[in-house]
């Protein structure tokens, strides 16, 4: 791993809000799927939430730009799956919504753990989502439609979770755990040797200050035994 790419992976993952997420319930086009992952990736969200009950849903790695590499989507068969495990980290559910009960995007505090919930593309957000929600929002529109694209919608909130949260400092600091980062300086930085410590069963080395890794004499040795280790540079 180059010292470039050490300090760029370093400077992405000190921005990570592991307190903000996107949950997305049975959208179901690749090109917004991708898109809204995309998104999450650009406001430092490292990991989002998606009901796939249809197990065609596929993303698109060109839409996504190389996100998907750096944002973990967790999948769910249900929204309340998909509700509960966001529960469970302690997270206000917001989902948009054009009724009388929503609020203007901007008047909910996103710097309180939160987790954004947007619905399908055509019928939009779900009874069963709605009933589990915190807050119901709206983004105000001055034309013909009463909606706009869900990775659209997404974008736009999503980015003023991101001003709240700067103007908060929540971004001054690195927020994930120290094993988190290890593990993804690991897995990004060295993607060979992390493929086969998957296939060794191995656990994964530390990354010093460096850049470097630091494993013992056997560890490297057992990831020798092959015949096809291949450090990167």
């Amino acid at each position: 791993m180059s010292p470039e790419r050490f300090e760029r992976i370093k400077q992405v993952l000190a921005l990570r809000q592991p307190d903000l997420t996107l949950c997305m319930d049975q959208v179901h086009k690749g090109h917004n799927l991708s898109a809204a992952v995309r998104t999450a990736d650009a406001v430092g969200i490292h990991e989002v939430h998606g009901v796939f009950p249809e197990t065609g849903v596929r993303m698109r790695p060109h839409t996504a730009g190389g996100s998907l590499n750096w944002v973990k989507v967790h999948r769910h068969r249900t929204i309340q799956d998909a509700v509960a495990a966001l529960r469970a980290q302690g997270m206000q559910i917001v989902v948009t919504n054009l009724s009388e009960q929503a609020k203007d995007f901007r008047d909910i505090d996103y710097t309180k753990p939160t987790a954004l919930l947007v619905g399908q593309e055509l019928q939009g957000i779900s009874q069963e989502a709605l009933d589990l929600a915190d807050h119901q929002v709206v983004i105000p529109m001055l034309g013909m439609v009463q909606s706009l694209n869900v990775s659209v919608a997404s974008a736009l909130i999503l980015y003023e979770a991101q001003r709240q949260r700067q103007l908060a400092g929540l971004y001054q600091h690195c927020r994930l755990p120290e094993v988190e980062q290890q593990r993804l300086l690991f897995e990004r930085g060295y993607p060979q040797l992390a493929q086969q410590c998957k296939r060794k069963g191995l656990p994964y080395p530390s990354i010093d200050a460096a850049g470097g890794v630091q494993a013992s004499d056997q560890w490297w040795q057992q990831m020798r035994t092959s015949g096809d280790l291949h450090p990167e540079p």
